[in-house]
């Protein structure tokens, strides 16, 4: 039985002979490192060093990529920059947001915050302090100072909200000015930030810790 000239195009083609199709090619060069540790090396740049001193050049000299490599796979500094805040409470600033969720009362959770920020912010191999509250010092960008700035609001207004609720439910006094002592707190881990980057202890950012709750009211 004779094949029709469409049977022979397609044994030609599946031949690769006079008259194939040329196989298509894959798309683009296959990424040549991983990119979580490219990310986390990112992370720890800008946390030692801030958003406005961490240069372009500086990123890809840590994360071991090129710059079209680094903007292919994260977009230019400002949207790497906005990844790795977002990775970074995950990895690393997530203890506030569990003890506001796991602890009864917004004094126990604040009390946990604070000791826990005493063994984060201090912890070895790796910059101290928190990220959030040091990366945008000295920041010509309005942008990335003030979505840094609405991150730590939110986080007062965290303590606000439970605080508010202790006192609705009795635990603690009815007089308690909720507003205050949500910026006192704030206040404390901010400055914790800042002692444990200045050389400050974890023994002493604890103690630090303890004297702060001392102030809190009891009913």
């Amino acid at each position: 039985m004779e094949r029709t000239e469409e049977t022979k195009a397609q044994v030609r083609a599946s031949d690769g002979g006079p008259g194939a199709s040329p196989a298509p090619k894959p798309r683009g060069r296959p990424r040549s490192f991983d990119r979580a540790t490219a990310l986390e090396k990112a992370i720890l740049a800008f946390w030692e060093h801030g958003y406005e001193a961490t240069s372009v050049s500086d990123l890809t000299r840590v994360m071991g990529i090129g710059a079209p490599s680094l903007y292919a796979a994260f977009g230019d500094k400002r949207a790497l920059f906005e990844e790795v805040v977002r990775e970074y409470g995950v990895r690393y600033g997530s203890f506030g947001d569990r003890a506001l969720a796991e602890e009864p009362t917004a004094r126990a959770a604040v009390e946990r915050m604070l000791r826990e920020a005493a063994s984060e912010y201090t912890a070895p191999g790796r910059p101290h302090g928190c990220l959030v509250i040091h990366a945008a010092t000295n920041c010509s960008s309005a942008e990335v100072e003030g979505s840094l700035r609405d991150r730590r609001n939110a986080n007062i207004a965290a303590f606000e909200s439970r605080i508010k609720a202790d006192i609705a439910a009795g635990e603690l006094p009815a007089g308690t000015d909720a507003a205050a002592l949500a910026r006192h707190a704030g206040a404390v881990i901010q400055g914790m930030s800042q002692q444990a980057r200045d050389g400050a202890s974890r023994e002493e950012l604890e103690a630090l810790a303890e004297i702060a709750m001392a102030i809190w009211p009891r009913t």
